[in-house]
């Protein structure tokens, strides 16, 4: 890396006519920006920083170098690229607002639900059920703790984990994604009627996970992590978080497509918690807006999070929900499209609450001159 060009939207406004039409919607969805920054970085450090609005950014992209000046307007293209809805089974999930992504663990040390889940199979049923009728537009199974010192678990016990869960949450009709890096996996899941593979090593775990997923041409979500092998937590050293993150989900969306999986099949994950510190999942939770550059919806999974516990008195898993209302609303001011959470009635009201504010503020035309 000798020289890069990262386009961050650095103030969001509430509307386009609150500054008179020189705004982008971002991502297609109800978050628009006003003022960004095209942050230049040399052999590893920041540079340059070039603030703009949408009126100047022509003539900002042509003050950069050649090379730099065409990947910031591929960037800029991205900014406002409008993703199609997916069609996950029955269910079409539009991405013009943030969408609730319910957590369904079914591991024997889930450090939210104590693996309740897995050893009484009605109860992960009703909580599916319950998670989908308070407005989940997605449920995620996993059969695989990834927690910090979590032990590995063997591919059979996996499956048995989670084959049956994703079998009862299909016969509801649910849209199902995987939580999972396993081809195995995945390929015995999406058979059983899931639809989306979510895994937290960007199919790195097994190099046999790119070609299915590119075969099966379902949605995929690549989180970062900087482990590989078993501790998915080590190597977390930073020369800039938030820029060192964004290059790794560009080169492992650079590695999905040429691959073979389609473009508009890839959700990327900043993957909050994951061999980060609490300043730097800090770092990464207010730049979201940034991620936005890399072409692709975003998916936030902070809920329930050990830092959530950090900055509130060490206050255990079940009792961080403010937390984890707190870091979802900071998604949905970032335009994030998914939210995965364990809490979903409460965030599918606050969604609701702020995409009110969102409508309120569309036809609030008082702040248009006379």
């Amino acid at each position: 890396m000798s020289e890069r060009v990262y386009l961050q939207p650095i103030g969001l406004a509430a509307s386009p006519q609150s500054e008179e039409g020189d705004c982008v919607r971002l991502a297609g969805g109800m978050v628009y920006a006003h003022r960004f920054a095209a942050i230049v970085r040399r052999e590893g450090r920041v540079a340059e920083r070039l603030r703009f609005t949408p009126e100047a950014a022509a003539e900002t992209f042509a003050l950069l170098p050649e090379a730099l000046g065409a990947e910031a307007e591929a960037q800029w293209a991205n900014l406002t690229l409008a993703h199609p809805p997916l069609q996950l089974g029955e269910r079409t999930v539009r991405l013009d607002q943030p969408q609730i992504v319910g957590i369904l663990n079914v591991t024997p040390d889930s450090f939210s639900d104590g693996g309740k889940f897995l050893d009484r199979p009605e109860d992960g049923r009703d909580h599916a059920a319950t998670m989908l009728e308070s407005g989940a537009a997605i449920v995620d199974i996993g059969g695989e703790s990834t927690r910090p010192g979590a032990p590995a678990v063997w591919e059979g016990d996996e499956l048995k984990r989670v084959i049956p869960a994703v079998e009862y949450c299909a016969a509801m009709g649910a849209a199902i994604s995987v939580d999972t890096r396993r081809p195995a996996v995945m390929d015995a899941a999406l058979h059983a009627g899931a639809h989306i593979v979510n895994d937290v090593s960007a199919l790195r775990h097994d190099p046999r996970s790119l070609e299915l997923v590119a075969a099966r041409a379902c949605p995929v979500v690549l989180m970062h992590a900087p482990g590989e092998g078993e501790n998915l937590h080590s190597g977390g050293d930073y020369a800039d978080v938030v820029l060192d993150v964004f290059d790794w989900l560009r080169e492992r969306r650079d590695a999905a497509v040429a691959a073979g999986v389609a473009r508009q099949n890839i959700v990327l994950d900043p993957g909050i918690g994951f061999g980060k510190s609490l300043a730097e999942n800090l770092a990464l939770v207010n730049a979201l807006p940034l991620f936005h550059a890399l072409g692709a919806p975003l998916l936030l999974g902070a809920s329930r999070k050990r830092m959530i516990g950090a900055l509130s008195g060490e206050a255990p898993a079940h009792l961080r929900m403010g937390g984890s209302l707190a870091l979802a609303l900071a998604g949905m001011n970032a335009g994030v499209q998914f939210l995965r959470v364990h809490d979903v009635a409460e965030t599918v009201q606050a969604r609701n609450v702020w995409r009110g504010l969102r409508d309120a503020a569309l036809t609030d035309f008082a702040q248009m001159p006379g």
